[in-house]
């Protein structure tokens, strides 16, 4: 909670000047792993090489749901047909749960959409290394 409050407190003290700074993603990308880290990385790694708990978020983006290979997704994530957009990770950080009923997922509720957002931002940037 310190964190979360801490980080967002410092980028919205600094928005007017982020606004016109061009590195305004790394900043938000910077904040997205720390958020990452506090609260999806005890079960999920970025890049596929490192072991997790759950599958590798690398390349989550455009990605089907369920179909990293050799991860035991429940019956409910496979059967569901979405596709990882940003709308959708947004709605599985929020309400994991209520998107998809029956996923073995602990229920994540982040509902912020700013710490979403940079959650997100962080993915991105991942995904293109």
């Amino acid at each position: 909670m310190t964190l979360r409050i801490s980080l967002i407190t410092l980028l919205l003290a600094a928005t007017p000047v982020l606004a016109e700074s061009p590195n305004v993603g790394a900043i938000k990308a910077e904040a997205g792993q720390k958020f990452f880290d506090a609260e999806c990385r005890r079960c999920h790694a970025i890049d596929s090489k490192d072991k997790s708990y759950g599958p590798p978020l690398e390349g989550i983006i455009g990605r089907k749901a369920g179909s990293v290979e050799g991860y035991p997704y429940s019956e409910a994530l496979k059967a569901a047909g979405i596709t990882w957009t940003e709308g959708a990770i947004r709605a599985w950080m929020e309400d994991n749960q209520g998107l998809i009923p029956g996923t073995r997922m602990r229920h994540v509720g982040i509902t912020d959409p700013v710490e979403q957002e940079f959650i997100l931002t962080w993915l991105r940037q991942s995904a293109a290394h």
